[in-house]
């Protein structure tokens, strides 16, 4: 029953949503994770993070997920590992496939704006992004 009505929710929700063709504009640049809402109920804030994703989907659809780790006046640091992301706009909603050589699974794009994003993977647990604003010293 509750799995029934977490779909009903999602389903209410990205049917009343902007088009989805519309957040393909937004979902470029760097996130930071704000919180993390599991099925069971439970939210997990996120007020400080080690690392942000940046995310680059070109007008193929394909693109790329990396973990970077935020340094100051616009550097990161970062592995050359990378996420594959292939985006779909399937049902009335935009999917982004992942791929890496160990696995590969399914988000749901739910929102996104210039300022946030919300996505939603096959477990139903949803993930609330905000836009990364870079640490900017004045060193002179």
């Amino acid at each position: 029953m509750k799995r029934f009505f977490v779909l009903t929710l999602v389903f209410v929700i990205t049917s009343c949503s902007q088009n989805p063709e519309e957040y393909l504009e937004h979902i470029n640049g760097y996130w930071e994770i704000e919180e993390v809402q599991f099925t069971n109920g439970d939210v997990k804030p996120y007020k400080y993070n080690e690392s942000i994703d940046y995310i680059s989907i070109n007008d193929r659809l394909i693109g790329f997920r990396k973990k970077l780790k935020p340094g100051f006046n616009s550097k990161y640091i970062t592995s050359k590992d990378a996420e594959g992301i292939t985006a779909k706009i399937e049902n009335n909603s935009l999917n982004l496939y992942y791929k890496t050589p160990y696995t590969n699974w399914k988000e749901t794009v739910l929102k996104a704006d210039e300022n946030s994003l919300k996505v939603i993977n096959d477990r139903e647990t949803i993930y609330l992004y905000k836009r990364y604003k870079p640490i900017e010293l004045d060193l002179e």
